[in-house]
């Protein structure tokens, strides 16, 4: 504002890296119906893509998934699913959503496959040294 009264305060924003929320979460997506049902699937890296087929990174053998359904990626310190413009969109915790920040315990579905997202805390153990003879 110019009106000598007000200022504008720049406040410093706090992005946490993927490599921090690693260390920090455990981020794994649990296959519970499909095809794939009662497999894990553990979130490496920050962008993620789910479908049928190649170029997918997630592949999951079902006609209603398009090649490349949905993303799952890290955005502000927090993993997003978004619908890649699929012919059956994704549901998430029952509700159609082009995209959705997911939270420990959602539930989403692409096509036939339904799965739960699950983020459990690291427990940081003491700093270990080897030190050698």
């Amino acid at each position: 504002m110019r009106d000598g009264r007000t200022r504008k305060l720049e406040v410093a924003e706090h992005r946490e890296s993927f490599e921090a929320f690693l260390a920090s979460k455990r981020a794994v997506v649990v296959v519970l119906s499909g095809d794939a049902a009662g497999t894990e699937h553990e979130v490496r890296q920050p962008n993620l893509s789910l479908g049928r087929s190649e170029p997918s990174d997630w592949i999951f053998d079902d006609d209603t998934l398009s090649k490349e359904h949905a993303a799952l990626e890290f955005v502000d310190g927090t993993m997003r699913l978004r619908d890649l413009g699929s012919m059956n969109g994704i549901l998430v915790n029952g509700s159609e959503s082009k995209s959705a920040e997911l939270k420990n315990g959602d539930r989403f579905q692409l096509g036939q496959h339904k799965f739960q997202f699950v983020l459990e805390d690291r427990r940081r153990g003491p700093k270990t040294y080897v030190i050698e003879d």
